[in-house]
């Protein structure tokens, strides 16, 4: 594991004091780990989230491309043939 410095405001740090003094995480480190762990697991999700949006996007654009140069090529053969 690696070592961080971090800033805080005093109000948090001692509302992280508290909760390691009440029982709810052994130090103040475990508790802004799981905080960090909960904030990663939640992002990630929209992440996820918007990754395969990008990629339907992505995709939908390859297709549009694919039937505009479809729909090129048969106005050609089209013109041609008059």
């Amino acid at each position: 594991m690696q070592r961080i410095t971090l800033r805080l405001p005093e109000q948090q740090l001692k509302m992280i004091d508290m909760l390691v003094e009440y029982g709810e995480f052994p130090s103040a480190s475990e508790a802004i780990r799981t905080a960090i762990r909960d904030l990663i697991d939640q992002r990630s999700e929209k992440l996820v989230g918007r990754m395969q949006l990008f990629d339907r996007a992505k995709e939908q654009s390859k297709n549009a491309e694919s039937f505009l140069r479809l729909k090129e090529e048969q106005e050609k053969e089209y013109t041609t043939i008059i």
